[in-house]
């Protein structure tokens, strides 16, 4: 998680190699998989996924339903005519859509169906690792729930591995176990879920926090706000990258990039002050 332009998505497009990295290594499965040539690399991509943030640009609006679930069987020489076609119908019935809308277009659905036809067509070459793109925020807030329900159900169903991209807490909290923070193309904070929602410790995740609004009035929260602009990625600050908006900075975070340390049970940080116990 973390706010917009932090580098989710170019992070998980480069690890799915629709952005090919300019340096680096990415371990899947025991194997290199920057070092996959063409066909290796088809191969692999049957095993992962990705669900995109908008379910209508996603679609190929002149496609039919059939069509487009049928095609990642066809590219990956799943069985005969017959058994791709009952895998279709398999596939709609897994998201809750029905067989007699297969030959509608993409337009004539909502954006919550939508967004199921995207989902059946990631689950259409049984994948083990499936990435969500904010696969809830261009939804309205009524159908949120109906598909990360329908996520996590798939999840248990079939023992999926997910990486959710989001910037809501609340969805964070609903739906992922272990949460990496971004900030500015770094990793700036990882921990499970429930480490992290008690006890935030970087000053970037605690400000993220503090700007959630809290229905109880007795329990809000220390409102922490960021002075500055965000920097340019293509031109970051010396030092920590965050120095420029964060309250806590000395001269060490304008000088040396801090490391991912890890200050116990997996809580890893990276923040000067954190390490060195100075809070």
């Amino acid at each position: 998680m973390g706010e917009s332009g932090c580098g989710k998505t170019t992070l998980v497009r480069t690890m799915l190699r629709l952005t090919e990295p300019t340096a680096g290594e990415m371990v899947y499965d025991g194997e290199d998989f920057l070092r996959l040539n063409k066909k290796e690399l088809k191969e692999k991509r049957k095993d992962m996924q990705i669900v995109f943030q908008d379910p209508f640009g996603s679609l190929h609006p002149k496609m039919k339903i059939r069509t487009i679930l049928e095609e990642p069987l066809i590219i990956n020489k799943y069985g005969d005519k017959e058994t791709r076609a009952a895998r279709v119908r398999e596939l709609m019935e897994l998201v809750d859509l029905k067989e007699e809308q297969l030959d509608r277009y993409p337009h004539e659905f909502s954006g919550g169906q939508r967004q199921r036809i995207v989902i059946a067509r990631a689950l259409a070459t049984n994948p083990a690792f499936v990435v969500c793109d904010e696969p809830v925020s261009a939804l309205d807030v009524s159908v949120r729930s109906q598909i990360l329900n329908l996520l996590n159900d798939l999840q248990e169903k079939f023992q999926l591995t997910y990486l959710f991209i989001s910037h809501d807490l609340s969805v964070v909290e609903h739906i992922c176990d272990r949460v990496v923070v971004m900030y500015l193309g770094k990793v700036v904070e990882m921990a499970t879920r429930e480490q992290l929602f008690r006890n935030p410790l970087h000053p970037y995740t605690q400000a993220l926090f503090s700007a959630v609004p809290q229905v109880n009035p007795e329990k809000q929260r220390e409102r922490i706000p960021l002075e500055g602009d965000i920097p340019s990625p293509a031109d970051p600050p010396p030092g920590c990258h965050f120095h420029g908006r964060c309250r806590y900075a000395c001269e060490e975070c304008r000088s040396r990039e801090p490391e991912l340390v890890d200050l116990g049970d997996g809580h890893l940080v990276a923040c000067h002050r954190c390490i060195n116990k100075n809070f």
